[in-house]
């Protein structure tokens, strides 16, 4: 996150920016991107922001890969955070239908999660403590997903008795912008990034074409129709972004702004 703080801070200068930090080290943030509870990191992140002087006036905010779900999460939950413009890279907000692949056999934080999870992720322990468990939705098992889910059907709105502030909180952004990768293989179903979903039979389910967006219990459609929700491509790989193409969305999404924020997240 140091490469994008100094991006944002050449392309914005003077600006005030705040990067998350979950541990307090970095081996420990790395962790809480794998274990933990993201209901509680949620509530953790909006205390501590909420105690940033500079943060008070409006913030503008960047996800990246799971981060830029749980930014997402924290603009519908911090009710202190007042969002402007929110940009998010990578981000299962539909959820992911396959466990995370990790990018190295090497990297054992990542094997353990997969190894846990493969044990069930809708079982007490895992859904409680392995992270990406957390946004996991089986579209051929919907009502496990429903019932044992212990954060994504809150956010989405796929409970029977919704938050209508999160809704509100939505449609307060200034602008929503998601950014896809068009060869992902980490996140799948690959149209997860703009909300989509894959049904039980593996067909895919553009956010148009859902009841969340048909009856607008997130407020996408209202930002839609708005002009302020953009769902937007970039070229390779999970968060293969080269510095250029930072220093291009920070001109242009940011570029007249006084804030902003960037919130990270181990995938």
């Amino acid at each position: 996150m140091g490469v994008i703080v100094g991006i944002i801070r050449d392309e914005l200068p003077g600006v005030f920016v705040h990067s998350v930090q979950l541990g307090s080290s970095e081996g420990a943030d790395r962790n809480a991107g794998f274990f933990g509870n993201v209901n509680n990191q949620i509530d953790s992140v909006c205390e501590s922001l909420s105690a940033i002087e500079e943060l008070q006036d409006g913030v503008n905010l960047m996800g990246f890969s799971q981060g830029g779900l749980f930014l997402r999460a924290l603009v519908q939950r911090c009710p202190a955070i007042k969002a402007k413009v929110l940009v998010t890279f990578g981000s299962p907000h539909g959820g992911v239908a396959r466990v995370p692949e990790c990018n190295s056999s090497d990297d054992t934080l990542c094997q353990w999660m997969r190894q846990l999870a493969s044990k069930g992720v809708y079982s007490w322990y895992i859904r409680d403590h392995v992270i990406q468990a957390q946004y996991f939705k089986d579209p051929e098992r919907i009502d496990q997903y429903l019932q044992y889910n212990i954060f994504l059907p809150d956010i989405n709105g796929d409970l029977e008795e919704r938050n209508e502030s999160y809704r509100e909180r939505i449609l307060a952004l200034d602008k929503m912008v998601l950014y896809k990768f068009s060869e992902d293989k980490m996140i799948h179903p690959a149209m997860s990034p703009w909300f989509g979903f894959v049904d039980a039979d593996g067909n895919d389910i553009p956010v148009q074409n859902s009841a969340m967006y048909k009856d607008d219990w997130l407020g996408l459609r209202g930002l839609d129709e708005a002009g302020k929700l953009s769902m937007l491509s970039l070229d390779g790989p999970h968060m293969h972004i080269g510095e250029d193409v930072i220093r291009d969305i920070v001109a242009e999404h940011f570029g007249a702004s006084e804030k902003a924020v960037p919130f990270y997240v181990q995938d």
